[in-house]
């Protein structure tokens, strides 16, 4: 395989006036020969759908694991982290907007293949490897070809996410994934139509699906953005919502906006206003919610929703304390969800 090169995509059918359409997302775009769809980088070549970012990461990163953010998921350990190019959303403030609102052929794209990122992983002693920066969605076989290969050295694999994935693609999509951060970016569709160009139902739907009826750990960011989505009526039904069909133990954080891409007008979100949302979010009975983008070490930690004992102390990504004991709480014995390994386990070579 020459990486770098076109990789058939998995999910398409034939379309009227030899069109194919992508059934890979909810925008089912009907792509035209030689054209790409609206993600930029899924594109109609000699009637197949091709995967053009296969192998075409856009540089590569080795993160705190709470940088995703992800709490309840291997805290205080290290995750290798790249995207590709494209997005399938057009967010409006899209803080990534240097390699998701570009084509393949102008980002600074790399080659490497599966085994290569799966090498990087294990040379930077990283026990996970996430896909983040740009949406995986998009470049779907790409990412579960490096799972597959990831699982095998005992490596696991993160989406961060918008969730915007058809129910034909994402059982397969997600097969062999440990843990997502979905992006539930508000909580109206005329937030999701006019800001992002999308719909608001089809996310629900997957983090409904992630949560009842896979294995994957999933945590929801919610990005805070003054004027658009900071009413407290639609924090109110956001976490309602959670709790109602996701259960009170899902981690949700809330996360401050800056002004970037085409909202550069809006100012940058207030620290009170993402611990008023908090609160919303803790009185109607989630037990874990955070804040993020601003420093706030109380906000930012984890207590034990029963005794009140300080169980994981953050200050910003850094964790400077980590209490829980084979996943309880050592004061009470509370059961805390999440995957937790007090060891640092590291992942076994690569066979190759």
């Amino acid at each position: 395989m020459n990486y770098g090169s076109e990789h058939a995509g998995r999910w398409q059918r034939p379309a009227n006036n030899n069109r194919v359409e992508c059934t890979l997302c909810p925008r089912y775009c009907k792509i035209p020969e030689g054209k790409a769809g609206f993600c930029s980088i899924r594109k109609n070549i000699d009637g197949t759908i091709e995967n053009i970012a296969y192998g075409r990461p856009t540089g590569f990163a080795v993160d705190p694991i709470e940088k995703k953010p992800l709490f309840h998921f291997l805290p205080g350990t290290g995750v290798l982290s790249f995207g590709t190019a494209g997005c399938n959303l057009g967010c409006k403030f899209c803080q990534n907007w240097h390699i998701s609102k570009v084509k393949i052929d102008e980002a600074n794209s790399i080659e490497a293949s599966p085994e290569q990122v799966v090498k990087i992983a294990i040379d930077n002693n990283c026990p996970t490897i996430a896909f983040t920066y740009n949406d995986p969605t998009i470049w779907a076989e790409y990412a579960m070809d490096i799972s597959i290969l990831a699982k095998e050295v005992g490596i696991k694999s993160v989406w961060v996410t918008a969730g915007y994935i058809t129910k034909e693609a994402r059982i397969d999509a997600y097969e062999n994934v440990d843990a997502a951060n979905v992006d539930l970016k508000a909580f109206s569709q005329e937030f999701y139509g006019k800001i992002t160009l999308s719909k608001l139902e089809p996310v629900l739907d997957t983090i409904k699906w992630l949560k009842n009826e896979t294995d994957v750990w999933i945590e929801i960011t919610n990005l805070i953005i003054p004027t658009l989505n900071d009413g407290d009526d639609e924090f109110k039904k956001m976490v309602d919502w959670i709790t109602e069909n996701l259960g009170e133990e899902v981690p949700l954080h809330f996360t401050a906006f800056h002004p970037d891409f085409k909202l550069k007008e809006l100012p940058r979100t207030e620290a009170s206003t993402l611990n008023r949302a908090r609160k919303i979010a803790l009185e109607a009975g989630l037990k874990y919610c955070y804040v993020g983008n601003v420093h706030d070490i109380g906000s930012s930690s984890t207590m034990c929703p029963n005794c009140e004992s300080l169980l994981i102390e953050r200050d910003w990504h850094s964790v400077l304390q980590n209490n829980i004991r084979n996943g309880k709480c050592p004061s009470c014995g509370t059961q805390i969800p999440g995957i937790f390994n007090s060891d640092k386990v590291y992942p076994n070579s690569l066979d190759t």
